[in-house]
């Protein structure tokens, strides 16, 4: 019954409660953001008497009952997260989970049960988790593939949750299901997880311990298993480490790409190696790899001069040399080096018909770093190259959906800031309040009026 699962002692799952539905898909558990609905329902859940078991009972059946099916996966997502904090709230998960499995849109996913039975391990309520694991198993019956899949799954979980006991109990039942399967495919997939999970859980010497296995199966090992190897060390500061797997990589013609390298960029910022973050930005120029937008945010995040000037964004330096002049001489080689690169240009739309300076993906460093190179490198082509601005002008900041205080973007207000101080002409757009606007004449006029001073000063 739902009643006993409330309990907050770990009881036997009642097996008969866990409708396991025919269709069987392999698409993960929903991923979206908690509804309004959703939102009423938690606050509900949470001013209802912990220990009336009925009404909590009739909540759970009640919601599910008048909700889409959008809106109780959303929900019960949020209750699966490892990010959720209140206790109660995630021993709910198992019994809404079963409230939904019984409705008639539901469609059994595996990837949800590996959800299920992470967060059931961090409540200890190992019972519970080993039954829905069984349960599974044997639906999945002797489909190789999907059973790989499932374990491997239940590991990701497991690593989200930075649980050691679960990844190291499944990595060991995965084990054993590949020790009995002959397919090259399988041990590929299944030993690529068990890697991934053990970095993630900041084991990196036992995940290179499973790639030497690897090798001896004649495993073929890729990016993704070094990738993830590298980040790991790095975020552990065993950089030496970090910078040994590098090497192998290379040796083995496996070439750092722009992902890998923002990983080992985002390790030394994280320790503050900037010197370190200086020798990796010119390394990733010389060789041709790609600065991304991801780069920027990678290194910028960590000049603590930066961050301390955003802090007053009424005051921070209105150009580039400004800016340089108030950073310490790493932090100007780290700037200078960036602003060198094309992710600017990437960032820009330039069409006959609209100029549009994009910040999406940008954190706040970023964004006021690009703003500063795009008002210098405008300036330039108007002067260097007698070039025509097209009729609209938009910076595209983003309406602050995303951000730690939802509708309050962060870049939003650092931009606005920006554009007050120097005067330019753009404004928000009424249509859509993420973005700021402006007539390409206007904006020609004041970058005009404005480019012996602003272009001196980055210049």
């Amino acid at each position: 019954m739902i009643g006993s699962i409330l309990l907050p002692a770990p009881v036997p799952l009642p097996s008969h409660r866990i409708s396991l539905r025919n269709r069987h898909s392999q698409s993960g558990s929903p991923r979206c953001s908690l509804s309004k609905q959703g939102h009423r329902f938690i606050s509900t859940l949470i001013a209802t008497d912990s220990d009336d078991i009925s009404a909590t009972h009739r909540l759970l059946r009640k919601f599910v009952a008048s909700s889409s099916k959008h809106v109780a996966l959303s929900t019960l997502s949020h209750l699966l997260s490892p990010t959720t904090s209140h206790l109660r709230l995630s021993s709910l998960a198992l019994p809404l989970y079963l409230e939904i499995s019984e409705a008639s849109w539901f469609d059994w996913n595996s990837k949800l049960v590996a959800d299920l039975v992470a967060l059931l391990y961090k409540l200890e309520r190992f019972d519970e988790a080993e039954t829905l694991v069984t349960e599974t198993v044997s639906k999945l019956g002797g489909r190789e593939r999907d059973l790989c899949s499932f374990y491997s799954q239940l590991i990701h979980s497991q690593s989200k949750h930075k649980s050691e006991k679960g990844v190291l109990d499944f990595c060991t039942k995965l084990k054993l299901f590949l020790s009995c399967s002959s397919s090259v495919y399988l041990k590929q997939q299944g030993y690529a997880s068990m890697v991934d999970a053990f970095c993630s859980i900041g084991l990196p010497r036992d995940a290179e311990e499973l790639i030497e296995e690897m090798k001896e199966l004649g495993l073929k090992l890729s990016k993704f298993e070094f990738r993830a190897l590298v980040y790991s060390y790095g975020k552990s500061g065993f950089f030496s480490d970090m910078k040994r797997i590098v090497g192998q990589m290379e040796s083995m013609g496996l070439q750092l790409d722009t992902v890998g390298a923002n990983m080992v960029l985002n390790s030394f910022g994280s320790q503050y190696e900037l010197s370190e973050m200086v020798s990796w930005l010119q390394k990733m120029d010389v060789s041709g790899v790609p600065f991304s937008i991801r780069t920027y945010n990678s290194v910028l995040n960590s000049c603590p001069t930066i961050s301390l000037l955003l802090q007053d964004p009424k005051s921070v330096p209105l150009s580039l040399e400004e800016l340089l002049a108030n950073l310490n001489e790493n932090e100007a080689s780290l700037v200078k080096i960036l602003v060198g690169s094309s992710v600017l240009e990437e960032t820009m739309q330039w069409n006959p018909s609209e100029l549009k300076l994009d910040l999406h993906g940008m954190h706040l460093s970023s964004a006021y770093v690009i703003i500063l190179q795009w008002f210098h490198q405008l300036q330039c082509k108007l002067v260097a190259e007698n070039r025509v601005l097209p009729a609209e002008i938009t910076v595209v900041c983003g309406a602050g959906k995303h951000s730690v205080v939802r509708g309050e973007s962060p870049v939003k207000g650092l931009i606005k800031e920006l554009l007050l101080r120097v005067g330019c002409p753009l404004r928000i757009d009424r249509k859509n309040i993420g973005c700021f606007i402006g007539k390409g004449k206007s904006f020609m006029e004041w970058l005009s009026n404005n480019n012996t001073t602003i272009h001196e000063r980055i210049s």
